[in-house]
């Protein structure tokens, strides 16, 4: 295969490409201590940052805090939260709800005790009243139905 012949006066070399670096420059020096390095570049005063890790302490079971002292909140618990709310929405599983969350508020120590206590109750008091007016309508529907329907 043969390439065509250069252009212009046989000797003349080719111009240089902008993609390579210049053949009598290495292909990188830092700059200078005066001048602001090129973006993306280290400077001087972080010549070393980039290599290295700071020491890390091991953690144990709770993290690097330690456990939670008793000043310090637990946190509420989650089930509690979630009775109050299914209380509103669906009050059996806020009832459920309320009595696991009881049980746990009591064996791990976390706030939501009064959360709970409420879901409980609002979870049997909408219980009931969603079983006394199912009961009412079944009532009325039944007793609707039971008189004269014209003599056919």
């Amino acid at each position: 295969m043969s390439y065509p012949p250069p252009l212009g006066p046989p000797g003349d070399e080719p111009p240089p490409s902008p993609y390579e670096p210049p053949r009598d420059q290495p292909p990188y020096a830092p700059p200078p201590a005066d001048q602001p390095a090129p973006y993306g570049q280290p400077g001087p005063h972080q010549a070393g940052h980039w290599g290295q890790q700071p020491p890390y302490a091991p953690q144990g079971p709770y993290g690097q805090y330690g456990p939670p002292s008793p000043g310090q909140g637990r946190g509420t618990n989650v089930l509690a939260i979630l009775s109050l709310v299914f209380a509103f929405v669906f009050p059996p599983a806020g009832a459920v709800l309320g009595h696991v969350a009881k049980r746990q508020i009591r064996t791990s120590g976390e706030e939501g005790d009064q959360l709970a206590t409420w879901g409980l109750i609002l979870g049997y008091v909408f219980t009931g009243l969603t079983v006394l007016a199912c009961c009412g309508w079944l009532a009325l529907v039944l007793f609707g139905n039971t008189g004269d329907s014209g003599g056919y």
